[in-house]
């Protein structure tokens, strides 16, 4: 991402105790309010550091973190320009998918067909600029041979597209 002008800032909605916890009851993972709280406290947090104040951010989340990215977008339209999801839960944000305004893209593998069923009626509620892309063989959690580096691909144009200014 770098190499490509972008930075990039990796969270962890979870404390140490919650992931622990989580394991053992899942607890935590379907709690989108409070995930998705911590990633507007994140981006809030982020807007206000002069480095970065002036910067357009982007959202990739992944399972139910994509559900929390979307919901974070849609309550902060002025600071998120691109989401990325991936194999997504996409809808546990469906409510939320009407007042998502910038571009997003969702990912699915071709061999998650629930998933995939999930991401398409997602896209049908997008009003926004928008994309679905499979990647074929994949798996839910894309661990096939190459199948991160299709995603990564898909990211990095996406968010090119998406979040660099074109020079002047």
């Amino acid at each position: 991402m770098q190499d490509r002008g972008l930075g990039s800032l990796l969270l962890d909605l979870l404390a140490q105790p919650e992931v622990h916890t989580d394991e053992l009851t899942a607890e935590y993972r379907f709690n989108i309010p409070l995930l998705t709280g911590r990633l507007l406290a994140a981006t809030d947090w982020l807007v206000e550091q002069p480095e970065a104040r002036k910067l357009p951010i982007g959202y990739f989340g992944a399972s139910t973190g994509g559900a929390v990215a979307m919901w974070a977008a849609a309550r902060r339209p002025e600071a998120v320009w691109a989401i990325v999801l991936r194999g997504a839960r996409s809808d546990l944000g469906d409510d939320a998918a009407a007042q998502i305004r910038c571009p997003t893209l969702l990912i699915v593998g071709g061999r998650d067909p629930g998933i995939r069923a999930l991401n398409e009626q997602t896209l049908r509620l997008l009003s926004c600029p928008k994309n679905l892309v499979v990647v074929p063989g994949a798996s839910h959690l894309f661990e096939e041979k190459g199948a991160l580096e299709t995603v990564a691909d898909h990211t990095l144009v996406w968010f090119a597209r998406y979040l660099i200014p074109p020079p002047t």
